[in-house]
Protein backbone atom coordinates (compact mmCIF):
# COMPACT_ATOMS: atom_id res chain seq x y z
CA UNK A 1 0.00 0.00 0.00
CA UNK A 2 1.22 3.24 -0.83
CA UNK A 3 0.65 7.00 0.60
CA UNK A 4 -1.63 9.69 -1.34
CA UNK A 5 -0.97 13.19 -0.08
CA UNK A 6 -3.96 13.91 -1.46
CA UNK A 7 -5.01 16.91 -4.29
CA UNK A 8 -5.85 19.60 -2.36
CA UNK A 9 -2.57 19.02 0.11
CA UNK A 10 -0.47 18.36 -3.46
CA UNK A 11 -1.90 21.31 -5.02
CA UNK A 12 -1.02 23.64 -2.02
CA UNK A 13 2.18 22.21 -2.12
CA UNK A 14 2.61 22.65 -5.28
CA UNK A 15 1.80 26.87 -4.62
CA UNK A 16 4.24 26.77 -2.27
CA UNK A 17 7.13 25.78 -4.30
CA UNK A 18 6.53 27.27 -7.72
CA UNK A 19 4.81 30.87 -5.97
CA UNK A 20 8.16 32.22 -3.98
CA UNK A 21 10.31 30.71 -6.94
CA UNK A 22 8.56 32.92 -9.67
CA UNK A 23 8.21 36.01 -6.88
CA UNK A 24 12.20 35.66 -6.26
CA UNK A 25 12.83 35.26 -10.20
CA UNK A 26 11.17 37.83 -11.25
CA UNK A 27 12.25 40.00 -8.49
CA UNK A 28 15.82 39.64 -9.68
CA UNK A 29 14.87 41.00 -13.33
CA UNK A 30 12.74 43.93 -11.23
CA UNK A 31 15.71 45.19 -8.45
CA UNK A 32 18.55 44.92 -11.26
CA UNK A 33 16.26 47.02 -13.31
CA UNK A 34 15.25 49.68 -10.79
CA UNK A 35 19.31 50.30 -9.87
CA UNK A 36 19.50 50.92 -13.66
CA UNK A 37 16.41 53.18 -13.34
CA UNK A 38 14.29 51.69 -15.43
CA UNK A 39 10.76 51.55 -14.78
CA UNK A 40 8.91 48.70 -14.02
CA UNK A 41 4.81 49.16 -15.23
CA UNK A 42 3.78 45.43 -14.11
CA UNK A 43 5.10 42.47 -11.68
CA UNK A 44 3.18 39.83 -12.17
CA UNK A 45 2.98 36.58 -10.38
CA UNK A 46 1.06 33.76 -12.85
CA UNK A 47 -0.66 34.75 -15.98
CA UNK A 48 -4.12 35.05 -17.47
CA UNK A 49 -6.94 36.07 -15.75
CA UNK A 50 -6.32 39.01 -12.90
CA UNK A 51 -7.22 38.17 -9.28
CA UNK A 52 -6.45 41.20 -7.65
CA UNK A 53 -3.49 43.76 -8.00
CA UNK A 54 -2.91 47.36 -6.31
CA UNK A 55 -0.32 49.96 -7.97
CA UNK A 56 2.77 51.27 -5.66
CA UNK A 57 4.37 55.15 -5.34
CA UNK A 58 6.52 54.20 -8.08
CA UNK A 59 3.28 53.66 -10.26
CA UNK A 60 4.22 49.72 -11.20
CA UNK A 61 1.24 47.66 -10.82
CA UNK A 62 1.70 44.55 -8.93
CA UNK A 63 -0.80 41.59 -10.05
CA UNK A 64 -1.57 37.95 -8.92
CA UNK A 65 -2.77 36.10 -12.07
CA UNK A 66 -4.78 32.78 -12.08
CA UNK A 67 -2.71 30.76 -13.41
CA UNK A 68 0.72 30.37 -11.55
CA UNK A 69 3.21 28.62 -13.82
CA UNK A 70 5.74 31.70 -14.24
CA UNK A 71 5.43 35.49 -14.33
CA UNK A 72 6.64 38.74 -15.38
CA UNK A 73 7.93 42.04 -15.10
CA UNK A 74 6.87 44.66 -17.89
CA UNK A 75 9.25 47.57 -18.25
CA UNK A 76 8.70 51.26 -19.91
CA UNK A 77 9.36 50.08 -23.68
CA UNK A 78 8.21 46.83 -23.61
CA UNK A 79 5.90 45.97 -25.76
CA UNK A 80 4.88 42.90 -24.09
CA UNK A 81 5.74 40.54 -21.26
CA UNK A 82 8.20 38.52 -23.23
CA UNK A 83 9.93 42.46 -23.30
CA UNK A 84 10.03 42.59 -26.94
CA UNK A 85 10.42 46.45 -27.69
CA UNK A 86 8.08 48.64 -28.77
CA UNK A 87 9.19 50.91 -31.01
CA UNK A 88 7.21 53.88 -29.65
CA UNK A 89 9.53 54.55 -27.24
CA UNK A 90 11.79 56.90 -29.01
CA UNK A 91 8.77 58.80 -29.26
CA UNK A 92 8.46 59.85 -25.84
CA UNK A 93 9.81 62.67 -23.78
CA UNK A 94 13.97 62.21 -23.11
CA UNK A 95 12.67 62.12 -18.88
CA UNK A 96 10.64 59.53 -19.95
CA UNK A 97 12.79 58.13 -22.61
CA UNK A 98 15.44 57.50 -20.07
CA UNK A 99 13.01 55.01 -17.82
CA UNK A 100 12.78 52.67 -20.75
CA UNK A 101 14.46 48.91 -21.01
CA UNK A 102 15.43 49.70 -24.38
CA UNK A 103 17.22 53.44 -23.64
CA UNK A 104 19.62 51.28 -21.58
CA UNK A 105 22.98 49.86 -22.80
CA UNK A 106 23.63 46.15 -23.68
CA UNK A 107 25.17 45.26 -20.91
CA UNK A 108 22.64 46.86 -18.89
CA UNK A 109 20.04 45.38 -20.38
CA UNK A 110 22.10 41.78 -20.06
CA UNK A 111 22.85 42.23 -16.45
CA UNK A 112 18.90 43.08 -15.78
CA UNK A 113 17.61 39.92 -17.89
CA UNK A 114 20.91 37.63 -15.99
CA UNK A 115 19.45 38.62 -12.67
CA UNK A 116 15.96 36.55 -12.55
CA UNK A 117 18.30 32.83 -13.20
CA UNK A 118 21.06 33.92 -11.19
CA UNK A 119 18.76 35.16 -8.44
CA UNK A 120 17.38 31.18 -8.28
CA UNK A 121 20.63 29.78 -8.60
CA UNK A 122 21.74 32.21 -5.31
CA UNK A 123 18.89 31.23 -3.71
CA UNK A 124 19.14 28.17 -4.27
CA UNK A 125 22.77 27.82 -2.92
CA UNK A 126 21.81 29.49 0.33
CA UNK A 127 19.15 26.91 1.14
CA UNK A 128 21.66 24.16 0.38
CA UNK A 129 24.72 26.43 2.49
CA UNK A 130 21.88 26.22 5.07
CA UNK A 131 21.65 22.33 5.13
CA UNK A 132 25.40 21.83 5.10
CA UNK A 133 25.97 24.48 8.09
CA UNK A 134 22.96 22.96 10.16
CA UNK A 135 23.92 19.14 9.30
CA UNK A 136 27.74 19.47 8.76
CA UNK A 137 28.69 17.45 5.16
CA UNK A 138 29.54 14.22 4.10
CA UNK A 139 32.96 13.45 3.81
CA UNK A 140 33.15 10.04 3.58
CA UNK A 141 36.18 8.62 1.27
CA UNK A 142 35.43 6.69 -1.88
CA UNK A 143 37.28 3.51 -0.03
CA UNK A 144 35.50 0.28 -0.91
CA UNK A 145 34.23 -1.54 2.45
CA UNK A 146 31.62 -3.88 1.16
CA UNK A 147 30.90 -5.00 -2.04
CA UNK A 148 27.22 -6.51 -3.16
CA UNK A 149 27.23 -9.79 -4.70
CA UNK A 150 26.46 -10.69 -7.98
CA UNK A 151 26.74 -6.43 -8.35
CA UNK A 152 28.47 -4.58 -10.95
CA UNK A 153 31.28 -4.28 -9.24
CA UNK A 154 31.36 -7.48 -8.10
CA UNK A 155 31.66 -9.11 -11.63
CA UNK A 156 34.09 -6.22 -12.10
CA UNK A 157 36.59 -7.56 -9.68
CA UNK A 158 36.29 -4.94 -7.09
CA UNK A 159 37.57 -5.83 -3.77
CA UNK A 160 36.82 -4.88 -0.50
CA UNK A 161 39.66 -2.48 0.46
CA UNK A 162 39.79 -0.83 -3.00
CA UNK A 163 40.27 2.71 -3.05
CA UNK A 164 38.29 4.08 -6.03
CA UNK A 165 40.10 7.10 -7.23
CA UNK A 166 38.95 8.12 -10.56
CA UNK A 167 35.96 7.33 -13.43
CA UNK A 168 36.62 7.78 -16.71
CA UNK A 169 40.02 9.98 -15.84
CA UNK A 170 37.70 12.18 -13.69
CA UNK A 171 39.29 12.00 -10.10
CA UNK A 172 37.06 11.31 -7.10
CA UNK A 173 37.87 11.91 -3.54
CA UNK A 174 34.77 11.25 -2.24
CA UNK A 175 31.69 8.09 -2.11
CA UNK A 176 29.46 11.13 -3.01
CA UNK A 177 31.47 12.23 -5.68
CA UNK A 178 31.48 8.64 -6.86
CA UNK A 179 28.28 8.40 -6.36
CA UNK A 180 27.31 11.54 -8.52
CA UNK A 181 28.93 10.33 -11.44
CA UNK A 182 27.62 6.59 -11.41
CA UNK A 183 23.68 7.97 -11.12
CA UNK A 184 23.57 9.50 -14.34
CA UNK A 185 25.43 6.73 -16.29
CA UNK A 186 22.88 4.08 -18.32
CA UNK A 187 23.12 0.50 -17.57
CA UNK A 188 25.10 -1.55 -19.29
CA UNK A 189 27.52 1.36 -20.24
CA UNK A 190 31.04 0.93 -19.16
CA UNK A 191 33.10 2.88 -17.64
CA UNK A 192 36.98 2.45 -16.46
CA UNK A 193 37.90 3.11 -12.83
CA UNK A 194 40.95 4.18 -11.50
CA UNK A 195 41.57 1.78 -8.42
CA UNK A 196 44.53 1.63 -5.88
CA UNK A 197 44.69 -2.03 -4.44
CA UNK A 198 47.46 -1.61 -1.61
CA UNK A 199 50.75 -0.42 -3.44
CA UNK A 200 49.18 -0.24 -7.26
CA UNK A 201 47.23 1.08 -9.17
CA UNK A 202 44.86 -0.27 -12.18
CA UNK A 203 42.34 1.00 -14.71
CA UNK A 204 38.96 -1.58 -14.04
CA UNK A 205 36.78 -1.47 -16.83
CA UNK A 206 33.00 -1.93 -15.18
CA UNK A 207 29.49 -2.30 -16.96
CA UNK A 208 27.33 -0.01 -14.95
CA UNK A 209 24.21 -1.65 -13.15
CA UNK A 210 21.21 -0.80 -12.21
CA UNK A 211 19.30 0.06 -9.05
CA UNK A 212 15.48 0.39 -8.82
CA UNK A 213 14.08 2.19 -5.93
CA UNK A 214 10.09 2.57 -4.64
CA UNK A 215 9.24 5.13 -2.52
CA UNK A 216 6.43 5.31 -0.17
CA UNK A 217 4.29 6.43 -3.09
CA UNK A 218 4.93 3.86 -5.34
CA UNK A 219 7.17 5.67 -7.62
CA UNK A 220 9.89 3.82 -9.00
CA UNK A 221 13.35 4.91 -9.81
CA UNK A 222 16.14 3.58 -11.63
CA UNK A 223 19.66 4.82 -11.38
CA UNK A 224 23.18 3.74 -12.42
CA UNK A 225 25.01 1.52 -9.88
CA UNK A 226 28.08 0.19 -8.69
CA UNK A 227 27.06 -1.77 -5.74
CA UNK A 228 30.32 -0.85 -3.59
CA UNK A 229 29.66 0.86 -0.53
CA UNK A 230 31.14 2.00 2.48
CA UNK A 231 30.39 0.84 5.99
CA UNK A 232 30.98 4.32 7.77
CA UNK A 233 30.15 7.27 6.72
CA UNK A 234 32.09 10.56 7.69
CA UNK A 235 31.08 13.85 7.77
CA UNK A 236 32.32 17.09 9.00
CA UNK A 237 30.88 20.18 10.10
CA UNK A 238 30.66 23.29 8.28
CA UNK A 239 31.06 27.12 9.40
CA UNK A 240 28.71 29.80 8.20
CA UNK A 241 31.21 31.47 6.68
CA UNK A 242 31.96 28.13 4.60
CA UNK A 243 28.19 27.14 4.42
CA UNK A 244 27.45 29.81 1.27
CA UNK A 245 30.75 28.52 -0.86
CA UNK A 246 29.09 24.78 0.21
CA UNK A 247 25.92 25.84 -1.24
CA UNK A 248 27.88 27.07 -4.56
CA UNK A 249 29.54 24.32 -5.11
CA UNK A 250 26.60 21.55 -4.78
CA UNK A 251 24.81 24.14 -6.87
CA UNK A 252 27.20 23.58 -9.60
CA UNK A 253 27.31 20.12 -9.21
CA UNK A 254 23.58 20.42 -9.86
CA UNK A 255 23.57 22.42 -12.64
CA UNK A 256 26.33 19.89 -14.34
CA UNK A 257 24.04 16.85 -14.21
CA UNK A 258 20.69 18.79 -15.39
CA UNK A 259 23.06 19.44 -18.23
CA UNK A 260 24.67 16.09 -18.88
CA UNK A 261 20.79 14.75 -18.56
CA UNK A 262 19.74 17.57 -20.80
CA UNK A 263 22.87 16.17 -23.71
CA UNK A 264 21.90 12.73 -23.27
CA UNK A 265 18.19 13.26 -24.09
CA UNK A 266 18.84 15.47 -26.70
CA UNK A 267 21.99 12.64 -28.61
CA UNK A 268 19.27 9.88 -27.81
CA UNK A 269 21.03 8.76 -24.91
CA UNK A 270 18.17 8.88 -22.39
CA UNK A 271 14.34 8.69 -24.10
CA UNK A 272 12.57 11.80 -23.69
CA UNK A 273 9.88 9.96 -21.52
CA UNK A 274 12.14 11.21 -18.54
CA UNK A 275 10.91 14.52 -18.92
CA UNK A 276 8.03 15.92 -17.08
CA UNK A 277 6.32 18.91 -16.43
CA UNK A 278 4.14 20.86 -14.40
CA UNK A 279 1.96 17.75 -13.39
CA UNK A 280 4.70 15.64 -11.96
CA UNK A 281 6.24 18.88 -10.22
CA UNK A 282 3.02 19.39 -8.65
CA UNK A 283 2.77 15.28 -7.46
CA UNK A 284 6.71 15.57 -6.20
CA UNK A 285 5.68 18.57 -4.24
CA UNK A 286 2.87 16.89 -2.29
CA UNK A 287 4.63 13.73 -1.55
CA UNK A 288 8.41 16.21 -0.39
CA UNK A 289 5.91 18.05 1.43
CA UNK A 290 3.84 14.92 2.91
CA UNK A 291 7.58 13.74 3.71
CA UNK A 292 8.13 16.84 6.05
CA UNK A 293 9.57 20.66 5.74
CA UNK A 294 13.27 20.09 5.40
CA UNK A 295 12.01 17.52 1.93
CA UNK A 296 10.12 20.19 0.80
CA UNK A 297 12.60 22.97 1.18
CA UNK A 298 15.32 20.82 -0.45
CA UNK A 299 12.89 20.20 -2.98
CA UNK A 300 12.23 23.53 -3.40
CA UNK A 301 15.46 24.14 -3.53
CA UNK A 302 16.39 21.93 -6.68
CA UNK A 303 13.14 23.26 -8.80
CA UNK A 304 14.64 26.75 -8.25
CA UNK A 305 18.13 25.30 -9.75
CA UNK A 306 15.98 23.82 -12.31
CA UNK A 307 14.58 27.50 -13.03
CA UNK A 308 17.46 29.52 -13.29
CA UNK A 309 19.33 26.51 -15.91
CA UNK A 310 16.66 26.20 -17.99
CA UNK A 311 15.62 30.15 -18.23
CA UNK A 312 19.68 30.35 -19.42
CA UNK A 313 18.85 28.45 -21.94
CA UNK A 314 19.41 30.22 -25.74
CA UNK A 315 16.14 29.83 -26.63
CA UNK A 316 13.75 32.73 -27.58
CA UNK A 317 11.36 33.83 -25.26
CA UNK A 318 13.18 32.78 -22.30
CA UNK A 319 16.14 35.10 -20.64
CA UNK A 320 18.68 32.88 -22.20
CA UNK A 321 17.45 33.88 -25.64
CA UNK A 322 17.48 37.25 -25.14
CA UNK A 323 21.23 37.26 -23.72
CA UNK A 324 22.35 35.22 -27.01
CA UNK A 325 20.18 38.50 -28.78
CA UNK A 326 22.35 40.69 -26.35
CA UNK A 327 25.54 38.81 -27.32
CA UNK A 328 25.13 39.49 -30.89
CA UNK A 329 24.31 42.94 -30.22
CA UNK A 330 27.74 43.21 -28.46
CA UNK A 331 29.50 41.60 -31.15
CA UNK A 332 28.26 43.63 -34.34
CA UNK A 333 27.50 46.82 -32.57
CA UNK A 334 23.57 46.90 -33.38
CA UNK A 335 20.64 45.30 -32.51
CA UNK A 336 19.38 42.70 -33.85
CA UNK A 337 17.27 43.46 -36.65
CA UNK A 338 13.24 43.28 -35.51
CA UNK A 339 11.90 41.22 -38.32
CA UNK A 340 14.55 38.55 -37.57
CA UNK A 341 13.78 39.16 -33.70
CA UNK A 342 9.83 38.54 -34.20
CA UNK A 343 10.72 35.07 -36.17
CA UNK A 344 12.94 33.95 -33.59
CA UNK A 345 10.48 34.66 -30.82
CA UNK A 346 7.46 33.71 -32.93
CA UNK A 347 9.76 29.93 -33.19
CA UNK A 348 10.75 29.70 -29.56
CA UNK A 349 7.31 30.36 -28.74
CA UNK A 350 6.30 27.48 -30.58
CA UNK A 351 8.97 25.55 -29.23
CA UNK A 352 8.19 26.13 -25.68
CA UNK A 353 4.26 25.52 -26.14
CA UNK A 354 4.91 22.22 -28.01
CA UNK A 355 7.49 21.01 -25.13
CA UNK A 356 5.03 21.96 -23.19
CA UNK A 357 1.89 19.88 -24.34
CA UNK A 358 4.65 17.01 -24.54
CA UNK A 359 5.75 16.70 -21.25
CA UNK A 360 2.17 17.10 -20.09
CA UNK A 361 1.68 14.50 -22.50
CA UNK A 362 4.37 12.48 -20.28
CA UNK A 363 3.32 13.91 -17.02
CA UNK A 364 -0.69 11.93 -17.93
CA UNK A 365 1.53 8.57 -19.17
CA UNK A 366 3.16 8.64 -16.01
CA UNK A 367 0.06 9.20 -13.86
CA UNK A 368 -1.37 5.92 -15.78
CA UNK A 369 -4.08 7.53 -17.38
CA UNK A 370 -3.46 6.63 -20.94
CA UNK A 371 -3.82 2.76 -19.89
CA UNK A 372 -7.14 3.82 -18.04
CA UNK A 373 -8.30 5.18 -21.06
CA UNK A 374 -7.18 2.04 -23.23
CA UNK A 375 -8.72 -0.34 -20.49
CA UNK A 376 -11.89 1.53 -20.94
CA UNK A 377 -12.13 1.45 -24.90
CA UNK A 378 -11.13 -2.20 -24.82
Amino acid sequence: MTDNPGFIFTVLAFLLVIGPLVFVHEMGHYLVGRWFGVHAETFSIGFGKELFAWHDKRGTRWRLAALPLGGYVKFAGDMNAASQSDSSWLELPPHERNRTFQSKSVGQRALIVLAGPLINLIFAALILGGFAYAYGENVTPADVTAVETGSAADRAGILPGDKIRAVDGTPVELFGELRQIIVTKLPGEEVTLKVERGDTVREIPVTIGEMVQVDRFGNEYRYGALGVRSLESVSRPVSLLEAPLVGVRRTGELIGMMASGLVDIITGRRSLEELGGPLKIAQISGEQAALGPEALIAFIALISINLGFINLLPIPMLDGGHLFFYGIEAIQRRPVSPRFQEMAFRSGLALLLGLMIFVTLNDLASFGVWRGLSGLIG
